[in-house]
């Protein structure tokens, strides 16, 4: 067989990678002639192959292949770690002799953990872990293991991989590659093949060097970051969440879920539950008794049993008014006791648990022990299926040495055939069913026992089935039927070497068709029917494997888990019991509706686990979909984390009232948008201060993006709502109340908008630097999302955007991603600006600019408050320096030329009120300033839009003969206007200024000034507010609103 090698580029995380062709070769044939230029690369890089760096899971696995490879003739030296040592000796490989270093490490090299901001307990939200960022790092306690690899590797050409050959073993090896390829990138990499630490099975695995194999270890990289991040958030949030709530039962207790050792304990509880339910009913039977000399025959009722006591009165006594019975068959025939199947993983542990009395956990790692010594082949296999190329004989002879079941062992041998063993079904095409390889003498206890029932399994297997004769008698009884049956073993075959098995010789009295006999006795007898017994370590392993829950490497594994955590205790017969925090965690996780304990959602794990495994479902995929789905039933369980609560108070006591605040600081921050600048979630965070929020990156302190909300802002929570243009989605409303005064007059107090960058007015009232700074907001970069630099400032207008005219310092950097239309939400969009001159109103000819009575661009605002002029469109001053005003459906009443291409039309009918995203509060007008070419120049407007009135308090107290404006209108029509005439300072500056300096501080509505009043700085505050207007002067006793 001619070796066709190709090269990879790439081997895990970009490091270089050796591909064979036909997965093994030989290394005998490795000096024949090349095909190919590539084969001829390829077999040059091997001849130049000096050392050899091999590298097995455990130190004793390492210590007998290299006595193997050896012959027993290899050096041994110390590594940095004392527990791992160097074996070096000489070996024909790839064609040559070479030098080979063979060391180990100890299991996994490297371990997961979150980044450092995630680590500690109190650091995050439990939420936020299922997409925090992970990291291998190589704990403490092997360091030295690492650096022996790295120091090794310096002086090697070749690196070949002798962990054990399943999921984790190629895991381990691929971490080792890992190590080993960022000291030396273009070393050679080589799996070998072996079941058992014997010298054929290691010669053949030298000579069928292999590749590594990434999709076996990709389903373990997905299974260990799905288990850290489902273990540790359900862990923190349980543990954390109940502590405080049953302080005196759980204070120091650690509450762990696992989504493998919950369903574990699912099927413990269940069964218990089952029994408790269990109600027993009483049965009846009829009895026939034959006593021949000092024998007793019972004949059985082949009705079995009735549960109507009356029926079976009935024939009860039909039988005993004529009690002869008449033998109406006898029949004798073969009958077999079949030997067992060869053994696999979970039936070693399942039969370790019944006839030896170890438990699982115990004895796998008494077989990992015989495994790396040599003794017994693999023992984590889930095949029950010998190969045929594997020759039994010569292990079956191995075992004639004994004086215990060496007789037997010969028996087998001498056997027509040889061993044959009964085959199964199951295979994993990886390893064959566990099966001794040395014979031994010397072992002590449970190590002794354990591979005593290896190896007589094993015989038992390869030889023959029991043989016996039964004999069956039926008989008749007044035309009621009965039977029994005798058996008489003719050969005993396996049951000779495997005592864990019982067949006994039944004997009964020689009968003869047709003969009659008086029966000895018959009778009538009751009984009640029983629940099911409570789990033993077996059933609970084989209900494991029937649901997928684990594989067999892990079952041992779970089942420790929950035992060491108190879920459960074990029986005085070794069978498993729910502790009160078991019942109470299952019921408690049942009662949300998400039956976590039960297998499915595990189950659905371990088959997509074998899919990535064998290469048919893509890493990446299969862990998003799954951190998807743990996810949202962590956010759904956090959320009814009440009936955990009250699932658990019947088994730990009364629970325990927690603070709003408490409660507050427990609940799952959910996500408003995300980071523009890292692209992870944003939520909602209270400061140490008091109770008001700021938004915050869950990347933070590696991403700093926050947006911290003025003092204006009193309150803000997250609203169901998305908005439907800022990207990406989904960008979520924010639902917020502000201080009086704080706002322009048009703006409501409470109301939700869209943080993304949409939004200009918000945008300005909350300074979103954020959106600066990176982009990413959804009105396209820093500019917001006005109107693209055009059109009617939302992408209402059908014209194209004019092109924007250069000019120092604009108010806003132009957006340049045009959004698509959508209903209007208050918007301060620059239009394109004119050259400078002229006041009034000037539209430029080109582009239809309006421009205010300063020379610049005018804003496009429309009306949100309730009110005749509700969703309206107009213009104001940018700058907020002039009181310019014009509605955008009516340019001709503000003196605008009527020789316009096209008047900016609006038509409200096209523009309804999007629900839930802008404005949503009904109080207040919707008026805007009216100046310039014709507006109420010097007069205070109500919310109605009309002048209002001025009148003088009357009622005693510190503000009797203070004038105030107030509606004109009768008093059960007037819209709630309140105004002091000595305190009717507009806010200075731009909206944006105004916005954040808290401005007029309340006031519903505005005098309407010129330039100078316009700058006036705002009145000084006063110490005191009014509870009920919350304006200054007055208390809530003497407020003239009351």
């Amino acid at each position: 067989m001619l070796i066709h090698l190709l090269g990879r580029s790439l081997l895990r995380s970009g490091l270089q990678r050796l591909a064979v062709h036909r997965r093994c070769f030989c290394a005998v044939q490795s000096v024949q002639c090349p095909d190919t230029p590539q084969q001829a690369d390829m077999i040059r890089s091997r001849a130049q192959i000096k050392r050899v760096l091999c590298v097995a899971e455990k130190n004793d696995a390492a210590k007998g292949i290299s006595e193997i490879m050896s012959n027993g003739r290899s050096r041994r030296r110390e590594g940095m770690s004392k527990f791992n040592k160097i074996y070096e000796y000489e070996y024909h490989l790839f064609g040559q002799n070479v030098t080979v270093t063979m060391t180990s490490v100890s299991g996994h090299l490297l371990a997961l953990e979150f980044k450092a901001p995630f680590q500690k307990w109190h650091s995050c939200n439990p939420v936020l872990l299922f997409d925090a960022e992970v990291e291998k790092y190589c704990p403490d306690n092997m360091i030295q293991i690492k650096r022996t690899l790295e120091k090794e590797v310096r002086q090697c050409q070749a690196l070949v991989i002798w962990t054990d050959c399943d999921r984790e073993g190629e895991n381990i090896g691929f971490e080792i590659i890992d190590v080993c390829k960022a000291v030396k990138p273009n070393l050679q990499v080589f799996r070998a093949k072996f079941s058992e630490i014997t010298p054929n099975s290691i010669r053949r695995a030298c000579e069928t060097l292999t590749e590594p194999d990434a999709n076996i270890s990709d389903a373990v990289d997905v299974r260990q970051e799905l288990d850290l991040r489902i273990g540790a958030s359900f862990t923190r949030f349980q543990t954390l969440r109940l502590q405080k709530i049953f302080p005196e039962s759980l204070a120091n207790q650690l509450i762990s879920y696992g989504s493998c050792q919950f369903p574990t304990l699912g099927f413990v509880v269940e069964r218990f539950k089952a029994i408790q339910a269990f109600i027993p009913e009483t049965f009846y039977k009829i009895k026939v008794l034959h006593e021949v000399e000092e024998d007793t025959v019972e004949f059985t009722w082949k009705r079995n049993r009735l549960f109507n006591h009356t029926a079976c009165l009935v024939l009860y006594q039909i039988c005993m008014e004529d009690p002869i019975a008449t033998i109406t068959s006898v029949t004798s025939k073969p009958k077999s006791k079949w030997r067992p199947l060869p053994l696999d993983t979970v039936e070693l542990e399942k039969l370790a648990s019944r006839k030896l009395r170890i438990n699982a956990k115990e004895t796998m790692k008494i077989a990992e022990k015989l495994y790396t010594q040599g003794y017994i082949s693999y023992p984590r296999t889930e095949t029950n299926i010998f190969p045929s190329n594997l020759p039994l004989a010569p292990l079956v002879e191995q075992q004639t040495h004994s004086p215990v079941w060496g007789t037997f062992a010969q028996r087998v041998l001498d056997q027509p055939g040889g061993p044959n063993p009964r085959q199964g079904k199951k295979s994993d095409q990886a390893h064959p069913p566990i099966h001794p390889t040395k014979y031994n003498n010397t072992l002590q206890g449970n190590e002794g026992r354990l591979y005593e029932f290896i190896v007589r399994h094993f015989l038992a297997c390869v030889s023959q089935d029991a043989l016996g004769q039964e004999t069956v008698v039926d008989i008749d009884i007044a035309q009621e039927k009965f039977s029994t049956s005798g058996l008489m073993i003719i050969a005993r075959n396996y049951l000779d070497v495997y005592p864990y098995d019982r067949w006994s010789t039944k004997l009964i009295p020689v009968y003869e068709q047709g003969s009659q006999f008086q029966p000895s006795a018959i009778e009538m007898v009751d009984g009640q029917t029983s629940p099911p017994q409570l789990l033993t370590e077996a059933d609970l392993i084989s209900l494991m494997e029937k649901h997928g829950i684990g594989t067999d490497a892990t079952h041992a594994e779970h089942i420790e888990t929950i035992k060491s955590r108190m879920y459960v205790g074990l029986t005085a017969d070794q069978r498993f019991l729910p502790g009160e925090l078991g019942m109470g965690l299952v019921e408690g996780y049942n009662s949300m509706g998400y039956e976590m304990s039960k297998p499915n959602l595990r189950a659905e794990l371990e088959a997509d686990l074998k899919l990535v495994s064998e290469g048919q479902k893509d890493k990446r995929s299969v862990l998003q979909h799954h951190i998807q789905k743990y996810k949202t039933v962590f956010i759904e369980s956090a959320r009814k984390a009440k009936k955990l609560d009250e699932a658990l108070s019947p088994y730990l006591g009364a629970a325990q009232q927690i603070t709003e605040v408490e409660q507050q600081d427990m609940e799952i921050p959910l996500p408003i948008r995300k980071c523009p600048h890292c692209g992870r979630d944003m939520v909602l965070k209270k400061k140490r201060e008091g109770n008001s929020k700021y938004l915050s990156c869950v990347g933070y302190p590696a991403c700093k993006t926050a947006v911290w909300f003025p003092d204006m802002v009193l309150e803000v929570s997250r609203d169901d709502s998305i908005c439907p243009t800022c990207q990406p989605r989904p960008v979520h409303m924010l639902k917020f109340k502000f201080r009086r005064g704080s706002l322009p007059p048009m703006m409501p107090l409470e109301f939700a908008g869209c943080i993304g960058g949409c939004d200009e007015t918000l945008r300005e009232v909350l300074d979103l630097k954020y959106l600066r700074a990176g982009g990413g907001g959804g009105g396209g970069g820093g500019g917001g999302g006005g109107g693209g630099g055009g059109g009617g400032g939302r992408g209402d207008d059908p014209r194209p955007p004019a092109p924007r005219p250069p000019k120092p310092k604009p108010p806003r950097a132009p957006s340049s991603n045009p959004r698509p239309s959508l209903p209007p939400v208050p918007s301060w969009t620059p239009q394109p600006r004119p050259p400078p001159g002229g006041g009034g109103v000037s539209v430029h000819t080109s582009s239809d600019a309006i421009v205010c009575n300063c020379g610049q661009d005018a804003l496009l605002l429309t009306v949100r408050k309730d009110g005749p002029n509700q969703g309206r469109q107009f213009y104001k001053c940018n700058a907020g320096s002039c009181n310019f005003f014009l509605w955008a459906d009516q340019p001709s009443q503000q003196g605008a030329p009527q020789s316009r291409g096209h008047p900016l039309q609006a038509p409200q009918s096209s523009q309804p009120p999007r629900p839930s995203l802008g404005f949503r509060n009904t109080s207040g007008g919707g008026r805007g300033q009216e100046g310039g070419a014709g507006g109420h120049v010097g007069q205070t407007m109500c919310n109605c839009n009309e002048t209002a009135v001025t009148r003088t308090v009357q009622k005693d107290g510190p503000n009797k003969g203070r004038m105030f404006h107030t509606c004109g209108k009768p008093r059960d029509q007037q819209c709630g206007f309140f105004q002091w005439a000595d305190e009717n300072a507009p806010p200075t500056g731009s909206f944006g200024g105004g916005f954040n300096g808290g401005g007029d501080r309340g006031k519903k509505g505005r005098k309407i000034m010129g330039d100078a009043a316009a700058s006036k700085a705002p009145a000084a505050k006063k110490p005191r507010t009014c509870g009920i207007c919350h304006m200054p002067g007055h208390t809530r006793a003497t407020c003239p609103q009351r």
